[in-house]
């Protein structure tokens, strides 16, 4: 093939509609979902939110896809393939919640002005992608450094804990036109078996989803769980154009930046997984490209008026899964990106039930999952189940602080065996990207018989968690100096990674036991 057919190849392809609307229904259901958090929980006005901040946010996921499928043209063209798949980029799941729970809502509540607190975000996430333009110069050196099984083994967590586990949840809020919805995701992505009349099987799932949970409200027969956003506003344009607004914000960064510190880490940490994770399916891209992408990307939005920072998706197997190539970012970037401008976000959000979206991204973590085993060698299965372990804190995390919300609970009420389960929880899940990645890098070093680096990774997590990079204390995960904080639990986490890694070292010149035949 020549050049410019390997191009279109790339470019025009079946499975790129059932990857558009994966990718779009993503970002589209993310940022509804942190529009509903920000005036239903907090009060923010309504217009701040539809029409400043979630412009703003979405102009990233433009930039971003634009420059990522423009990266698949040029992977295919230099290797001579048309199967190449585009990476995907998005709004980031964790920290969009860390965003909304701890800086967009408390700065509001704080300060009781909306575009001051849009201001605010906006500083922080121009910060954050800076920081990540620093970081990308060190990505690929990581990936060199640290088992496949310590970079994917995080990305399984992920996908299978947040990703699939909170949209079950919304399944079960509307079981019949969910598990519709969730059965032919099921049997045509999952079981590749075609939909009839050749429709899309992501779309398919959306339109008869749709279309059964209002015949059932004509009747009165499904219970009023509501679309994504319950009352959409008018159909309104925006263009986020960029400006130097977030100036206003920037004397009240030392208050936010240490939280939203750890989450551009641990993008920058994700970036070199989901690189990883790409050459894995055979997309061999420079991990340092992806990430430099994404840190422009995040800090154009954040001139533009984002409040949440972008990542490249850890999707990437699932879209390539479902035939996907370069065609499928480039609308994404499009329809996501004018949809925040134009105002049809909002219009959309107050149709579409969240329990025939949500197997979409069921499906997404499913597959996620799946390739991070498939890719890992059998020997390195227990490393990749070890990095779960601080996702699933985080997640029991997660749906605490939601509980105590909607109780008026407060942290301090708790007492004796509890409050040391909730302390417990906060110290793995806090920071539980890094944690994963250090926990199952390390165990792969260790089922390899090369201890010495797993000391050395272990003395890592030692000096992360003495300044709060991971295990801090504090119920919003922030950053601290050791001196600086009135307990004593980070010099304990701290001492007890340097008494592994010390073991470790002990342990280094003796002899490994044969693996089980079994193994």
């Amino acid at each position: 093939m020549t050049p410019s057919s390997i191009r279109r190849a790339a470019l025009f392809r079946p499975g790129d509609v059932n990857a558009f609307f994966g990718l779009t229904v993503d970002n589209l259901t993310q940022m509804v979902i942190m529009a509903s958090l920000l005036t239903g929980v907090f009060g923010l006005p309504i217009n701040v939110v539809l029409y400043r901040m979630i412009p703003g946010s979405v102009v990233g996921v433009l930039v971003g896809n634009l420059i990522y499928t423009r990266m698949a043209f040029t992977l295919a063209a230099r290797s001579g393939r048309h199967d190449v798949t585009a990476m995907p980029l998005g709004i980031d799941t964790p920290s969009l919640f860390a965003y909304t729970f701890g800086i967009i809502g408390p700065a509001f509540l704080a300060t009781r002005d909306g575009l001051l607190t849009w201001h605010i975000a906006s500083a922080v996430i121009v910060v954050v992608g800076l920081v990540k333009v620093v970081g990308a110069f060190f990505g690929d050196a990581i990936r060199r450094a640290i088992p496949r099984a310590g970079l994917l083994g995080p990305i399984a967590g992920i996908a299978i804990l947040l990703i699939a586990f909170f949209p079950a949840l919304r399944v079960m809020h509307d079981p019949i036109p969910g598990f519709l919805s969730l059965g032919i995701i099921l049997a045509c992505l999952v079981g590749r078996y075609r939909f009839p009349g050749r429709l899309p099987a992501a779309l398919a799932a959306v339109i008869v989803g749709t279309a059964v949970y209002y015949a059932l409200q004509a009747f009165g027969l499904n219970a009023p769980a509501g679309a994504l956003l319950a009352e959409p506003n008018e159909w309104r344009v925006a263009v986020p154009w960029p400006t130097l607004g977030f100036l206003e914000g920037l004397p009240s960064l030392p208050t936010y930046l240490p939280l939203a510190l750890p989450f551009a880490l641990e993008v920058i940490i994700g970036g070199v997984d989901v690189t990883e994770s790409a050459a894995a399916s055979g997309d061999d891209y420079s991990t340092r490209s992806i990430m430099l992408t994404d840190s422009v990307a995040t800090v154009i939005g954040g001139l533009c008026g984002a409040v949440v920072q972008t990542t490249p998706y850890i999707g990437h197997p699932a879209y390539k899964r479902m035939g996907g190539g370069a065609g499928y970012t480039l609308a994404a970037a499009l329809v996501i990106g004018l949809g925040g401008a134009l105002g049809y976000i909002a219009f959309l959000a107050g149709l579409i039930p969240e329990a025939v979206v949500a197997p979409i991204l069921i499906f997404i973590g499913i597959e996620i999952t799946a390739q991070a085993f498939a890719a890992t060698p059998p020997a390195h299965y227990p490393a990749v189940a070890l990095a779960f372990l601080p996702v699933i804190a985080n997640l029991v995390v997660i749906q605490m602080h939601g509980l105590m919300g909607n109780l008026g609970v407060q942290s301090a009420a708790f007492h004796g065996d509890f409050a040391k389960t909730y302390q417990a929880l906060l110290l793995l899940g806090n920071g539980f990207i890094i944690t994963a990645l250090l926990w199952s890098g390390a165990l792969a070093f260790i089922l390899d018989g090369r201890l010495l680096r797993a000391a050395l990774i272990m003395g890592a997590g030692a000096s992360a968690t003495f300044i709060g990079l991971i295990h801090s204390p504090y119920e919003n995960g922030r950053l601290f100096l050791p001196w600086q904080t009135e307990t004593a639990t980070p010099w304990m986490v701290s001492a007890a990674y340097l008494a592994v890694a010390a073991w470790l070292c002990l342990m280094a010149n003796r002899k490994q036991l044969p693996a089980h035949p079994s193994s």
